[in-house]
């Protein structure tokens, strides 16, 4: 057992090196309308940039279908974890995907990256409940140029494992990363070294419900989110819900939930243990290289936008399905 720090959930959520940010949107969308938008009013929104959650739901930086329009990225990558709803992607590439229904989006950024993420609301007689988990992961120096690389890691692929404890209680494990059943990262991703100790998981307890989460190897760092529940008790120290645990190392953990099921995120990995400067949309590892960043996207628009608008949505039936860059496509239904 390893004495770790608890803090409470913000927006978007603290993180430890090699993360850089991760963010829980949990939105509950109305109806939606025949443009996949909102069957409801927009006054009292900051449309363009509207993070008020006013009557449980934001539009962000959508005007018409919720979301995130066209924007750029370098230096690290996004890993987007689409737990409910659906997310419409495109981007500088020519890639093309709606996924959903636990399927996680792996967006290596690189040298740099334009891409789209909106929320097509698709139900008309029923509301649009859309969750989902963006983090961010830093690229080392030597991968910051990589070639940008669009990875989807469709549900039915991410290994779970249901763990029954001594009482007949159940946690349900998603392992994203970090498992040897886990799909593959993308190839320049720190979580490709063998080294790097990158995990993924979300954890999802019953009521009464014990689990023990092994130990990482020597040198990771681990962060657990406590995002769903009434509270759990960790290595016996009681915590309350919408908190944030993290220890210098990745000891073996036990989870010991209330009396509400409970769910959980887990971030671990080595530390890059280089400099991050951040601003905006790249992380670079000085603010020459951010300067820099700024000069190509202004000069080169990171490959040009293919698309006819900064927020393109995909139709009503087109279901969940990636295009790669290579132009080969499949569909999952």
């Amino acid at each position: 057992m390893a004495d770790f720090v608890v803090k409470p959930l913000g927006f978007p959520w603290v993180t430890a090196d090699p993360f850089l940010f991760c963010v829980h949107h949990n939105d509950h969308y109305p109806r939606g309308d025949a443009r996949l938008a909102p069957v409801a009013s927009l006054a009292g929104r900051e449309i363009g940039a509207d993070f008020s959650g006013k009557d449980g739901w934001s539009m962000y930086h959508g005007d018409v279908v919720p979301g995130f329009p066209a924007h750029p990225h370098r230096g690290f990558e996004t890993v987007t974890i689409a737990r409910r709803g659906y997310i419409d992607h495109s981007d500088s590439l020519g890639a093309t995907a709606r996924f959903g229904k636990g399927d996680v989006q792996w967006l290596t950024a690189g040298k740099g990256i334009v891409h789209c993420e909106m929320f097509p609301l698709l139900e008309r007689d029923q509301d649009n409940p859309v969750e989902l988990f963006q983090i961010w992961l830093n690229l080392p120096r030597k991968a910051k140029m990589a070639t940008p690389h669009f990875t989807m890691l469709w549900g039915d692929t991410i290994p779970r494992r249901t763990i029954t404890d001594a009482a007949g209680r159940t946690s349900e494990l998603v392992l994203v990363a970090g498992d040897p059943a886990s799909p593959p990262p993308p190839p320049a991703s720190w979580a490709s070294d063998p080294t790097s100790g990158v995990a993924i998981w979300t954890v999802a307890m019953s009521p009464g419900a014990t689990v023990t989460l092994p130990a990482g190897p020597a040198g990771a760092r681990r962060s657990l989110y406590f995002f769903a529940g009434s509270g759990v008790t960790v290595d016996g120290t009681a915590v309350p819900a919408k908190r944030g645990m993290f220890w210098d190392g990745a000891p073996a953990v036990t989870i010991t939930n209330g009396d509400a099921p409970a769910e959980l995120l887990m971030l671990q990995g080595r530390p890059i243990g280089e400099p991050v400067v951040q601003y905006g949309p790249f992380v670079m590892n000085s603010r020459e290289e951010i300067q820099q960043a700024f000069t190509d996207y202004q000069r080169t628009q990171f490959g040009g936008w293919p698309w006819p608008a900064p927020d393109p949505v995909h139709a009503v039936d087109a279901g969940r399905f990636a295009t790669r860059p290579d132009g080969n496509s499949e569909r999952r239904g």
